[in-house]
């Protein structure tokens, strides 16, 4: 029962960090705007790198590569599919007009699995010794730090508010809690699940960083600002890559 006790207190505080983006109430509308599609790079190299360096290397060494193919194509077929659906619900049923893009909701959905996987991990963690989950706990906020400032970038690029983006970002989080308490009840069948929603996680992301938001960037004419985003996203890779080298030991 402390096992499940301090898994529940590390998820909580990793959920806190989506709450990063209070930092640009303050900030002024017109320099936020300035900075939203380096966000939306940020986002999108990070979750291709998070998916490509972590996920799947990830799933393949545990699970093996057929497994974790057919699930990552699951994984990007189902995504397709829910935009699909909500595009239809929110644009086509109310008159054709989209005040908020698919692509937030897109990226809340794929969040929230994300973070319901590091809740597993990190009760799987404290099961094997406190020691073992505190490591497991810090590589969690080290990864999930560039990934959530981006996320919150994409809402408000995407229609969201401030305050919604807020609410709605720390709601995808608190799904690591429902994590934890799904790793530490069903720890002796929790391969399975891990060996579906691991690849299935990554199939997502790609799916929103190659469909959703690098078409957004596209949308950008400035040639200069073009090569910039280009490079913000370069980095979004390079810091996961960083993290599988300081947490994994590189590929």
């Amino acid at each position: 029962m402390e096992a499940l006790i301090n898994a529940i207190i590390a998820s909580f505080a990793v959920s806190l960090i989506s709450l990063v983006g209070i930092f640009t109430i303050s900030i002024k509308h017109k320099t936020l705007d300035k900075i939203l599609f380096i966000l939306v790079a940020l986002s999108a190299g990070a979750m291709l790198g998070g998916a490509f360096l972590h996920l799947i290397p990830e799933s393949f060494e545990e699970f093996g590569a057929a497994a974790t193919v057919i699930n990552v194509l699951i994984g990007f077929s189902l995504f397709f599919l829910i935009e699909r659906v909500l595009f239809w619900h929110h644009c086509h049923v109310h008159g054709g007009k989209c005040e908020v893009h698919m692509f937030t909701y897109m990226n809340l959905i794929g969040d929230a699995i994300h973070n319901f996987i590091d809740g597993m991990i990190i009760a799987a963690g404290f099961i094997a010794g406190e020691a073992v989950g505190i490591a497991t706990t810090f590589a969690v906020i080290a990864h999930e730090i560039p990934q959530e400032i981006g996320d919150f970038g994409v809402l408000l690029h995407g229609g969201f508010s401030k305050t919604k983006a807020l609410f709605y970002n720390f709601l995808s989080a608190l799904t690591a809690v429902a994590g934890v308490f799904a790793g530490y009840y069903l720890s002796s069948s929790m391969e399975i699940f891990h060996q579906f929603l691991v690849p299935f996680a990554a199939g997502g992301f790609i799916y929103i960083g190659a469909s959703d938001l690098i078409p957004e960037l596209h949308k950008e004419p400035n040639v200069s600002k073009s090569m910039q985003s280009f490079a913000v996203f370069i980095l979004g890779i390079l810091i996961m890559y960083g993290f599988k080298i300081i947490f994994e030991g590189g590929i």
